[in-house]
């Protein structure tokens, strides 16, 4: 049997940078280290991190032991060089040799190799082609096999170019012409933006490209500011085009990446702001798409989509499509980050960036802005392009260690700004943050849970609330429905000796909302919380966790992790149009699984979550009139907690309340003639309340994100579904 067993997802060579992912795992109980050596042996410097893979875990040891086997290996490297990636397990070593030549030819692979196309095609796709060829004749074919077999990589940048082409013509010749923003002043039609870009021994090709990218821009009214603190002996200056909107600035002593931003911020003149990093650069339309957005939508913050790209510029990869400003997700991680453009009122209101966040000081410059912004617009389009190297955030998150505690204080002092009572916390992943709400008091909480039948679901639902939550205070209300079972009466029995347990009666037809409605109606808690039968605890402090959450006054609703028996994701927020009309986001997806940019795993806001367990004040159930008869079955909670935005407050989404769902137990799934058209009646009247979730979109979700899969991945992947 083989002791070290391992496995390589991708490799691919980013200019002079080697990057592999995969897994490892060793049979014994000892952990699987990962080195790099040269051709003599000697050691490379590597930046290793690992990942969760409990698919790995599961399918290796039958169990979630080691579900972060996962890997990700980059490591600087000679073309023409030798390597080994080494994998120790105590004494047992196994190693993978890596040429960098064979890398560089994957890196540029368009489509999957011809063995791959062969494993990849079943004999009914074969016989499909073959009907497809004869029908629609050559041409197609050889299109339709060549989407079929396009590496995930070569999707991306044939999107990206679409989507750069549906601009070009709305942005040809911006110089020569009114831009399309109203008014016949072009101090008014076409506001100065100030580029501003710190600079610290900056390699010339990339510092060239990013002023580049600026001259470049189809907007022409704008000023690029930099503030050199080099220490090495280029002159930066000497390379500069010729042109009267770039100001530039040597500094005496490099201030680090503030100090030498407040410098180029000194220099700006425009009355808007925009941050650009010293490698990196921006499409030709993103001033004047960030400019129409901003003045159209009269914000006065904007930010945009953004990609990385690689070390010589070829290869664009890990689009970031970003929701709409999501405050909670803005506590959770720096999702915002580029490009971002600020009002200049703001910028003054705010001041600059401060020094003693060195590290994170973007995230904190991006949380006072926030606090002090009137209106923050998002544009949906990849616009700036991160340049990827191993010395970057952008590919090697454990390079900036220092960044992670300093962005754990940015966040502290946002919440003491902001007058939120809480504890933040650094989480496994860098770069990634929770924050313990603290709910005042200890304030009562009535838990409702709708029954019918179900004896055993419904006694092993209230045994582990008892057993299982330290919070002090609650009471939990059973409404019994149309029971008919000697078994319900004697659970109702054995369950209404616990003091703090009560079993009402709806004696009507079933309707999910009159039901809670009548149970809440005969609580005394502060809060509320609707709860299934079908459901039980895993972590200890769920109520603690929401209650915290939905103590805050702008939030009012709070909804849990669920997961199913399996330890697969059943719950982790609702977004609007997803597969049709709304659904579930990670469905299906491991316990583990952190998901597209963590967003599995974060507390963040969406436009709903399920009453499965879902918490309010009572004082917002009460405005609200508490959930709507007219959906006797389906979509009673989206339609609460769409009400609940429309009034101004946040649906929050927190994965550190976890439970299990045994999912329509009780009533069934919506299957048979009658079940169905009612089913489809209350999705049309969803759609006939709010039809600008159809029409817009869902601003907790991005446009670009697919709406046929619930894994946060690109349309892209989709055939633009």
């Amino acid at each position: 049997m083989k002791t070290i067993r391992y496995y390589i997802d991708k490799s691919e060579l980013l200019e002079q940078t080697a990057h592999l992912t995969g897994w490892a795992v060793s049979m014994t109980e000892e952990p699987v280290t990962i080195l790099v050596a040269g051709k003599r042996g000697e050691a490379v410097e590597a930046a290793v991190r690992r990942l969760s893979r409990p698919d790995v875990s599961r399918a290796v040891f039958g169990d979630g032991r080691r579900p972060d086997c996962g890997f990700d290996v980059k490591f600087p490297c000679e073309k023409d060089g030798k390597y080994r990636l080494i994998f120790e397990a105590g004494e047992k070593k196994k190693t993978l040799s890596v040429n960098p030549g064979q890398l560089r030819r994957e890196t540029g692979r368009r489509y999957v190799p011809f063995r791959k196309m062969v494993r990849m095609t079943t004999l009914p796709m074969a016989a499909d082609d073959l009907h497809f060829l004869i029908t629609k004749g050559l041409s197609a074919w050889r299109e339709r096999l060549a989407r079929r077999y396009e590496t995930d990589g070569n999707k991306y940048m044939r999107w990206l170019d679409e989507h750069r082409a549906d601009r070009r013509e709305e942005t040809k010749g911006e110089g020569q012409r009114q831009m399309p923003y109203g008014g016949n002043n072009p101090a008014h039609s076409r506001p100065m933006v100030s580029i501003v870009a710190p600079v610290f021994n900056t390699p010339l090709k990339y510092y060239e490209a990013m002023v580049a990218s600026c001259m470049g821009q189809a907007y022409e009214n704008w000023q690029l500011c930099i503030a050199d603190g080099s220490t090495d002996k280029t002159d930066r200056e000497k390379c500069l085009p010729k042109d009267s909107r770039i100001c530039y600035r040597k500094l005496s002593e490099n201030l680090g990446i503030a100090g030498n931003t407040n410098e180029a911020l000194s220099m700006a003149g425009g009355q808007w702001i925009a941050l650009l990093d010293h490698d990196d650069f921006i499409e030709k339309s993103a001033l004047a798409e960030m400019m129409e957005t901003a003045l159209k939508d009269g914000a006065d913050l904007i930010y945009s989509d953004e990609d990385k790209v690689s070390l010589d510029g070829k290869f664009y990869f890990e689009p970031h499509f970003k929701p709409d400003f999501n405050p909670d997700l803005l506590r959770s991680n720096n999702y915002i980050s580029h490009f971002l453009m600020i009002k200049r009122e703001l910028l003054l209101r705010v001041g600059g960036l401060r020094r003693e966040y060195d590290g994170a000081q973007d995230y904190d410059f991006i949380l006072r802005l926030c606090e002090q912004a009137e209106h923050i617009a998002h544009l949906p389009r990849v616009l700036y392009h991160w340049r990827a190297h191993p010395a970057s955030t952008a590919e090697n998150p454990e390079s900036k260690a220092y960044a992670w505690a300093a962005g754990r204080r940015a966040v502290e002092g946002h919440l003491t700004r902001s007058g939120i009572a809480g504890r933040v916390e650094e989480t496994s992943r860098p770069g990634y943050y929770r924050v313990h709400y603290e709910a005042p008091g200890h304030p009562k909480i009535s838990i409702i849970i709708p029954n019918k039948d179900q004896a055993q679901l419904l006694y092993a639902c209230v045994r582990s609330i008892r057993e299982k939550t330290r919070w002090p205070d609650y009471e939990i209300i059973i409404v019994e429905n149309n029971s008919a079972t000697r078994e319900i009466r004697d659970c109702y029995g054995k369950l209404e000796k616990y003091p703090e347990v009560k079993v009402l009666t709806w004696p009507g037809e079933f309707n999910y909302s009159a039901i809670n409605n009548f149970g809440v109606s005969h609580s005394t808690g502060d809060y509320i919380l609707l709860l299934n039968n079908d459901t039980q605890i895993i972590t200890p402090e769920w109520l603690e966790e929401m209650a915290g959450i939905c103590s805050r006054p702008e939030v009012g609703v709070v909804g849990a992790k669920l997961f199913y028996p399996d330890d697969t994701i059943q719950h982790a927020g609702v977004v609007m149009k997803l597969a049709g009309c709304c659904g579930h986001v990670f469905y299906g997806a491991e316990k583990e699984n952190p998901g597209s940019y963590a967003r599995a795993v974060l507390i963040q806001d969406y436009s709903a979550v399920t009453a499965a367990c879902l918490m309010c004040r009572r004082e917002v159930w009460d405005r609200m009139g508490g959930l709507s008869t007219d959906f006797k079955v389906a979509y009673n909670d989206v339609d609460f907690c769409l009400r609940v935005r429309k009034a101004g407050l946040l649906v929050v989404f927190t994965p550190y309340a976890q439970l299990y769902h045994y999912e329509s137990r009780t009533r069934g799934y919506e299957e048979g003639s009658e079940k169905q058209k009612r089913f489809l009646r209350e999705q049309e009247l969803l759609r006939e309340r709010f039809p600008e979730y159809q029409t817009q979109g869902d601003p907790c979700y991005n446009p670009n994100l697919t709406l046929v899969a619930a894994d946060f991945t690109g349309k892209y992947l989709h055939d633009g579904k």
